[in-house]
C-alpha cells in the first residue's frame, strides 16, 4: 500500500522503516529536516511540507500521524484538510484522549473523510518485534488498511485488532497504559523489598532471571527489567523521578467516572506524582508533625528545586 507518515520520532521513524521493509510506499514528513533525511535512508520517500507529502500520494490517501496529543493533532488535521480529498483517511497513532478521537471521528465523517484511531504500543522495540495495535474506526476504513496493520504488527494474525468505533482504539490504549503503571509499580516494590533485605545478600539480577522462566510473573516487562539490571545492577546514577505520559491520569479519572474501583492503577499514578516532587510539602509537613507530638528529629538543609511535571506525548 501507499501511506504518508507525519512525525518521525523514535516510534514514527521506526514504523516508517518497518513499513518500507514490508514493501509499502511510505512518504515521510517531519518538521525536523534531519528526521526526514533519516527516513529517506530507511527507505521512505521524503517530503518537506504537508503540501509535498499530499502531492506524492494517490487518492484515496492515507495519512498516519505520530505526533503529540491535543492541539498538535487538531492543528495538523486543520492544515491537511484543504490539501486532501473526500474519501481520504486520517490515522492518529499517538496517545490522544479517546474523547477527542470520538469528536474528530464524527467531525471528519461529516466532511466525507475517514478517521481511524490506533492505540500503538511497542516503543523502541517495535521495529524488531512489531507493534501492538488497538484500532478504532469504521469497519470499512479499517479493512482497507489491513495490509498496513499486518505489516506493523508482530505477525499478520497477532498483536492487532479492530476493537470498536472511533475512540475505541485510544480508549483501550489508555487502559493498557494504566495496567502498565500497576505492573511496573508491583515489580519496583518487590525488588525494593528484596534490596532492603541486606542480611540475605540477594542477587537481584539472578532473581529476575529466575523469574523469567516458568514463573507466573514472567513478562516482556520483566525481560526488559533483566536487561536493565544486567547493565546497571545497583541503578547507579539513576534519579528516582518517574514521569507520567498522561494516560494513567485519564485511566484513573475514567475509573472514577464509571464507579469502578481501580486502587492499584490509582496508587501507581500517585506514586509517580510523589517521585516528581523533590521538595514534597506533604512529606515535610509529616516530619514537622512527628516532631511536634513525639520530638522526633527533623532533617534540615536547602530544599531542592521542584521537578516540572511533563506534558503528554506519545510513547
Amino acid at each position: 500500500m501507499e501511506i504518508g507518515i507525519i512525525g518521525l520520532g523514535k516510534m514514527g521513524g521506526n514504523m516508517t522503516e518497518r513499513l518500507a521493509r514490508g514493501k509499502h510506499r511510505v512518504v515521510a514528513f517531519d518538521r525536523n529536516p534531519a528526521a526526514v533525511a533519516d527516513a529517506k535512508a530507511r527507505g521512505a520517500v521524503p517530503a518537506n511540507s504537508y503540501e509535498e507529502l499530499i502531492g506524492q500520494l494517490k487518492a484515496p490517501r492515507v495519512v498516519w500521524m505520530m505526533i503529540p496529543s491535543g492541539a498538535p493533532v487538531d492543528t495538523a488535521i486543520a492544515e491537511l484538510l484543504p490539501r486532501m480529498s473526500t474519501g481520504d483517511t486520517f490515522i492518529d497513532g499517538g496517545n490522544s484522549n479517546y474523547q477527542d478521537s470520538i469528536l474528530r471521528g464524527n467531525d471528519l465523517k461529516a466532511k466525507g473523510f475517514h478517521y481511524v484511531d490506533v492505540g500503538t504500543s511497542g516503543g523502541i522495540w517495535g521495529l524488531k518485534e512489531g507493534y501492538s495495535l488497538m484500532i478504532g474506526g469504521d469497519k470499512a476504513a479499517v479493512d482497507r488498511l489491513r495490509p498496513i496493520f499486518e505489516t506493523l504488527a508482530p505477525s499478520p494474525t497477532t498483536g492487532w485488532g479492530h476493537v470498536g468505533p472511533s475512540g475505541a482504539g485510544h480508549f483501550v490504549k489508555m487502559i493498557h497504559n494504566g495496567v502498565e503503571y500497576g505492573m511496573m509499580q508491583a515489580y519496583a516494590e518487590g525488588f525494593a523489598i528484596m534490596k532492603k533485605k541486606t542480611q540475605l545478600k540477594l542477587d537481584l539480577t539472578q532473581i529476575s532471571q529466575i523469574w523469567q522462566v516458568g514463573s507466573v510473573v514472567r513478562s516482556w516487562l520483566l525481560d526488559l527489567t533483566v536487561d536493565a539490571l544486567k547493565a546497571n545492577p545497583t541503578l547507579e546514577g539513576i534519579k528516582p523521578i518517574v514521569s507520567d505520559s498522561g494516560e494513567g491520569r485519564w485511566t484513573a479519572k475514567e475509573a472514577i467516572d464509571l464507579g469502578v474501583a481501580a486502587p492499584v492503577i490509582s496508587l501507581a499514578l500517585q506514586t509517580r506524582f510523589m517521585s516528581q516532587d523533590d521538595n514534597s510539602y506533604a512529606d515535610r509537613m509529616l516530619a514537622v508533625m512527628r516532631n511536634q507530638f513525639g520530638g522526633h528529629a527533623v532533617a534540615t538543609g536547602p530544599a531542592p528545586a521542584p521537578t516540572p511535571v511533563p506534558s503528554t506525548v506519545p510513547r
